[in-house]
């Protein structure tokens, strides 16, 4: 490691030492050495699911194709980074699956064991908490949110309203459906309510979607009526207007307290935050544009300095510790954050499903993986990471429904 990684590295440590790392007591050091050896096992010994999403579009795949209000993408090759890094990991029976109606089948025919959760959903709404309904129906544990938090946090207005509650600040918004009829600002009593004295600019966006598709700037309130329409037309949901946040846009993720990095695994008593980066917004560019339409590459994202940005990245592992923490979250989530003109920092949306792509050798790379580096990790230490925790919160709150699990153990 070099001189500036290994700054990076110890740097990024005290930071993770300010959430109480070097508070860790020998309770947790002993547990951290059972669980490595419980995830050592279990790996070579579980039958793994890894599922993407289905096509609808496939014979046999559904009853009915509906409408799909959330834009559709197969995750298939991040499933098979995810899956090969299983197997580079220990995992001897990994299984790569699409997400339809033949899913519960295979689960069974195979034998599976254990899950992980690359899907963003087949169709219909609420589509990315529909996989994870199945498994919970079926009695099969996942690396992967709960459908609760799946449909709160795909469903932006609901997690902007969960924030509210909670006391997090995100930008002002309200929401309108087509059923409501042509939306005119001057009219509408909630807008009038809510933007007072607000002329714009603002962002409109689907309530639920993924990769910044269909995210529009809107520069005044003449204008908003028109995009709303394109949009609802395209989603036939609720359309989210918000307003525009003139200052810096950044990215943090986070994820439970279990942490590998290279290959040990600790439990910290927080969750673990990271991968604090500034998405590079050209001079032209309001909003970050989707990776659909220009890939993540290193020149669009500025990776935070632990000792130049020390302090908005404290702001931003706080913001992502409380939110993780208000909505009880087990898993990786992505926090979208942006600055107002004054610096303050408010929550923009939350993804239940960031994007795990391990890093090619031509510089295309993930906002998630573009941190590990700051923490000595690998991407194979982030997958073993997510899941050793999930284990661990099976273990710590979930015995009684994974008794499958506790045999392979017993039979060691």
């Amino acid at each position: 490691m070099n001189l500036h990684a290994s700054r990076s590295v110890n740097v990024a440590e005290e930071l993770l030492d300010s959430t109480h790392v070097d508070s860790i007591i020998s309770r947790r050091n002993s547990r951290a050495a059972e669980l490595q050896t419980q995830v050592a096992q279990l790996l070579c010994k579980m039958r793994i699911a890894v599922i993407y999403g289905g096509d609808s579009h496939e014979d046999g795949s559904v009853i009915h194709r509906s409408h799909n209000p959330r834009s559709w993408k197969s995750y298939e090759a991040v499933a098979r980074d995810i899956a090969n890094s299983l197997t580079r990991l220990g995992a001897e029976n990994v299984f790569i699956l699409p997400d339809d109606m033949r899913l519960s089948g295979k689960l069974a025919e195979k034998n599976i064991d254990f899950a992980w959760l690359n899907t963003g959903g087949v169709q219909g709404f609420a589509s990315v908490s529909h996989t994870a309904s199945l498994l919970e129906m079926l009695g099969l544990p996942y690396v992967g949110h709960d459908p609760l938090n799946c449909a709160v946090m795909d469903s932006k207005h609901s997690f902007k309203r969960m924030m509210m509650g909670s006391g997090i600040p995100t930008a002002r918004f309200i929401t309108w459906h087509g059923s409501e009829g042509v939306f005119d600002p001057d009219e509408h009593v909630r807008f009038n309510s809510i933007f007072y004295g607000y002329e714009g600019p603002f962002v409109v966006k689907p309530v639920s979607g993924r990769a910044s598709l269909n995210v529009e700037y809107v520069e005044t309130r003449e204008e908003l009526s028109k995009v709303m329409d394109q949009i609802f037309d395209l989603t036939e949901n609720f359309v989210l207007v918000e307003q525009f946040l003139s200052g810096r846009e950044f990215c943090i993720a986070a994820c439970g307290p279990v942490v590998v990095q290279q290959g040990e695994l600790k439990k910290l008593d927080t969750p673990f935050t990271f991968a604090a980066v500034e998405r590079a917004l050209d001079a032209d560019e309001h909003i970050f544009t989707s990776m659909d339409k220009r890939p993540i590459t290193n020149d669009r994202i500025r990776l935070l300095d632990p000792v130049d940005d020390l302090q908005i990245m404290k702001r931003l592992h706080n913001l992502a510790r409380s939110v993780v923490t208000e909505l009880d979250i087990n898993t990786l989530i992505r926090l979208d954050v942006r600055e107002d003109e004054n610096g303050h920092l408010f929550v923009l949306e939350s993804n239940p499903k960031p994007d795990l792509k391990a890093p090619t050798k031509d510089g295309v790379t993930s906002l998630i993986y573009a941190g590990l580096g700051q923490y000595d990790m690998s991407y194979d230490d982030l997958i073993h990471s997510l899941v050793a925790d999930q284990i661990d919160v099976l273990m710590s709150r979930h015995r009684g429904s994974i008794h499958h699990l506790l045999s392979l153990l017993d039979n060691n």
